[in-house]
């Protein structure tokens, strides 16, 4: 069984997710990192891509003691697992995310990963290889799901949640619409990629609820299965 997705992204009011540099920029406030705390303490597994990692450093940690401890007291360890998409094996070896918070981390790679990288981050994690030249993300997810990974959250970035969302394996989406303007053709948004061409070929979200936090809006979407076309 494949897990529950849930992608969670802050954008500015033109759909920027940073700066065209891939600069981190702070959309939300605390009252939203709060939500994001507990939305991640109530997932099995946090995962983000490479390019998240290589600009922005993050731990993937559950900040909050409380929400640790609510995992404890579920049987489980203070942090969900850490996955990180990296195709060509280019996480550093430094990276927070290897080091920072007990806990499992799974990086998927793909064949054309350097070998013997992959011996070095097997001392850190758990090596998932699928695909050849690029993760391929519906086996990553079977894989995940063999492990017993039953809800993850995804953190970013922009192309491996268009990837998520092209092989219809996003469930849920919750984007935090930020008050400042980024601007710039080449500032990243949440789905970046190659895009959709066909209109009919669009993905489609429901919306769940619609509400103001700080000085933004939180809109909670669900993904509209695709119409399956008759033979």
């Amino acid at each position: 069984m494949r897990p529950y997705v849930i992608v969670n992204v802050a954008m500015s009011a033109d759909g920027k997710i940073s700066t065209r540099e891939r600069r981190q920029v702070r959309i939300s406030g605390e009252q939203d990192f709060t939500r994001v705390d507990r939305l991640k303490a109530g997932c099995d597994a946090v995962m983000v891509g490479i390019g998240t990692v290589l600009a922005d450093d993050p731990s993937l940690t559950v900040k909050s003691e409380e929400y640790r401890s609510y995992r404890r007291k579920q049987g489980l360890d203070d942090h969900p697992i850490r996955i990180v998409v990296d195709s060509s094996a280019r996480i550093p070896p430094e990276a927070s995310v290897l080091h920072k918070g007990k806990g499992k981390r799974v990086i998927a790679v793909s064949g054309r990963a350097d070998s013997a990288k992959i011996t070095v981050l097997e001392k850190k994690a758990t090596v998932l290889v699928t695909g050849e030249d690029e993760v391929d993300l519906p086996n990553l997810m079977d894989k995940l799901g063999a492990m017993g990974i039953r809800r993850i959250m995804v953190e970013g970035g922009g192309t491996l949640i268009a990837g998520l969302i092209k092989a219809c394996l996003v469930d849920e989406i919750y984007t935090f619409i930020g008050n400042v303007i980024i601007g710039g053709k080449d500032a990243p948004t949440f789905t970046d990629g190659e895009g959709f061409i066909e209109e009919s070929s669009f993905p489609r979200l429901t919306l769940l609820e619609a509400n103001r936090i700080e000085r933004g809006i939180l809109m909670h979407w669900m993904v509209t299965p695709p119409v399956q076309k008759e033979e």
